[in-house]
């Protein structure tokens, strides 16, 4: 099946979800294009079976805002009768779905039905989709999808609640491909990050509120006063600085190493023994999964998703948004016994291999096949 992919090209959960996705969809045998205004971070060397398409804005004094939802439209409508692309698959309702239908109609007008999927990562629907200006548009995209997909059954019940929605919304979980962390490292260099003394907690994320940078530095700060440890901060985004010069506050600058984006994860969380992600939202956590197939326990709050992953008392610790005293005592919990801390992590990496891509990937298989059959309909009554 030719599947064209239209996602955010950047290091947040949807887009290495999408990319990902796209490259398993590819070793089975598909071919793949991805179309987003830059390449994929997580999209290595291209193939005879995957291709990258750049969405170029142009710009025009008129416009205060380019209008790149316009000149996504006209790049799908290219590529889709260039490539004879069978299937469009967007991830974020807005402004993909919003674009991804306006194509759809363009290419009827032509005699082409394309069927389109639409996958809901979190962001599109509880924060940016639900806010007034959006929601008539997130709306309607959804309920325009051919298929509508979300990453958890918690993000599909807030869609429901949210929106106006018609459409039945199928779940299917973000994964993780457990063949690119299966590499022992024999010198993954955990004596450049800390003594043979010190545990090592490590945050990876995009470092916006919703992240709740704060509660990271808190909630280590609380755990060095117990026991020596560092915190590896890997990621960028506007509450850095914050972070930064609360660290300085604290007196633990030099207990905590902010390393910035990175495409090493695997590499950095091989040393890691314990991830925090305290987050005041997260439609499913998929860095927590990460951690998890890297032997890492996780300390979370219970928001969102979150529940669906990062089990309480197997693979870490739940606990309520804002409570740093709760997640510095399960923390402590975790890293004070060694023998407590094996325990978790090889939980942690028993209940990440259920994620695993070889069974997701069927999933998505199954309703692309759904999808085509409706297009054929569509297309020959």
């Amino acid at each position: 099946m030719k599947i064209a992919i239209v996602c955010y090209p950047t290091f947040g959960g949807s887009g290495v979800v999408a990319t990902e996705l796209g490259i398993a969809l590819a070793d089975r045998g598909h071919e793949v294009h991805f179309i987003t205004y830059r390449q994929p971070v997580r999209l290595g060397l291209l193939s005879n079976k995957i291709y990258f398409h750049e969405v170029h804005v142009p710009e025009y004094p008129l416009f205060h805002y380019q209008p790149y939802e316009l000149a996504l439209s006209s790049k799908l409508v290219d590529t889709i009768k260039l490539f004879g692309i069978e299937l469009l698959h967007v991830h974020y309702a807005i402004p993909h779905a919003y674009a991804g239908y306006m194509a759809k109609k363009i290419l009827e007008e032509e005699g082409i039905y394309i069927p389109m999927i639409t996958t809901l990562h979190g962001t599109d629907i509880t924060l940016v989709g639900n806010h007034p200006f959006y929601k008539p548009a997130v709306t309607f995209s959804i309920n325009k999808s051919d298929i509508v997909t979300s990453v958890s059954e918690n993000l599909k019940k807030s869609t429901l609640e949210l929106f106006e929605i018609d459409k039945e919304i199928e779940v299917i979980p973000n994964f993780i491909d457990k063949e690119k962390y299966s590499t022992k490292y024999t010198d993954c260099q955990r004596s450049l990050m800390a003594n043979d003394d010190e545990k090592i907690v490590t945050h990876i994320s995009n470092f916006r509120k919703v992240k709740r940078i704060p509660d990271v530095i808190k909630v280590f700060h609380k755990i060095n006063e117990k026991l020596p440890a560092k915190l590896i901060m890997v990621g960028e985004g506007p509450e850095k600085e914050k972070a930064e010069l609360q660290c300085e506050k604290l007196g633990i600058t030099n207990r905590v190493v902010f390393l910035g984006n990175s495409n090493e994860i695997d590499r950095i969380l091989c040393f890691s023994d314990l991830f925090l992600l305290p987050s005041q939202t997260e439609s499913f956590g998929l860095a927590a999964l990460e951690a998890m197939i890297n032997r890492v326990p996780v300390v979370s709050t219970n928001s969102g998703g979150l529940q669906e992953v990062n089990k309480h008392g197997i693979t870490g610790f739940l606990s309520n948004v804002g409570d740093v005293d709760d997640m510095a005592k399960n923390a402590l919990h975790i890293l004070s016994n060694d023998k407590e801390l094996k325990k978790f992590k090889e939980s942690a990496f028993k209940t990440a291999l259920s994620f695993d891509i070889l069974n997701i990937l069927p999933l998505y298989e199954s309703i692309y096949d759904k999808a085509y059959k409706g297009r054929l309909k569509a297309s020959y009554g």
